[in-house]
Formats: C-alpha cells, sequence, structure tokens
C-alpha cells in the first residue's frame, strides 16, 4: 500500500491540511493500514515540491489527532486511529453539549449550530469525508 497524496497549489486550504487530511482518511479508511511506514517529513515534503516544515507541522497535527506515531530513528507509521479519533470526538461533543446547556440553547438550536459548522467544515454536498 503506498501513500497518494495530491496538493492542490491553487486551492484556499493550505497545502498542511491537504494533506493532513488526505494521511488522516487514507489511514481511517484502511487505504493506508496500522503500522505502514510513513515517508520522511523529508522524503515527503521533496516528493510532493513542499517545504520540510509544511510536512512536519502536517505529521504534528496527525500525531496529536493519534492518526500517526513517530517510534524514534524509526520513523513514522500510522497509529491505530479509529480509537483515538472516536475518543476525541466523543470528548469535544461532550464539551460542546455542556457550553451549549451552560449558555441555555434548545436543542434544537444546539443541533443547528452543528449542523452549520460541519457543514462549513466539509462544505456544501453531500460528502462524508474531509
Amino acid at each position: 500500500m503506498t501513500l497518494k497524496i495530491s496538493i492542490d497549489a491553487g486551492s484556499s486550504t493550505a497545502p498542511y491540511e491537504q494533506l493532513r487530511a488526505q494521511i488522516s482518511e487514507q489511514a481511517r479508511s484502511g487505504r493506508l493500514p496500522v503500522g505502514q511506514k510513513l515517508p520522511t517529513v523529508r522524503g515527503l515534503a521533496e516528493e510532493l515540491g513542499l517545504a520540510a516544515n509544511t510536512v512536519a507541522k502536517a505529521y504534528r497535527v496527525l500525531e496529536a489527532d493519534g492518526v500517526i506515531e513517530t517510534r524514534g530513528r524509526a520513523g513514522t507509521f500510522v497509529a491505530a486511529a479509529g480509537d483515538a479519533a472516536a475518543r476525541q470526538a466523543a470528548t469535544a461533543a461532550t464539551a460542546y453539549a455542556t457550553e451549549a446547556h451552560r449558555l441555555g440553547l434548545t436543542r434544537a438550536d444546539a443541533l443547528a449550530a452543528v449542523t452549520d459548522a460541519l457543514r462549513a467544515a466539509y462544505g456544501d454536498g453531500d460528502r462524508d469525508t474531509p
């Protein structure tokens, strides 16, 4: 299985975010299996024509999200991210629900705010992935 990344230089989305989103989606979908070794920061930067700092930033965010893990000199690998992502989403949802309740929002208003935020994040289409 190989990493397939396409960076759109004309996109309004920052290159590091495009890279982060594509690696995350491929890892969560299983196209990048758990344990798959990823290219080095410098290697991937060279391959994609990006600055090494851009790739390093994407890798840092992916590691913080639990999608990848760095094993010292052995390299960077796809982590078992499904559970980590689900835990983080549940924590964020609980925090949001608590704050919405504290603010006195109705359930309908709280759900409308989430729907608007998801529409903004995912776009107006019916896509299920970022």
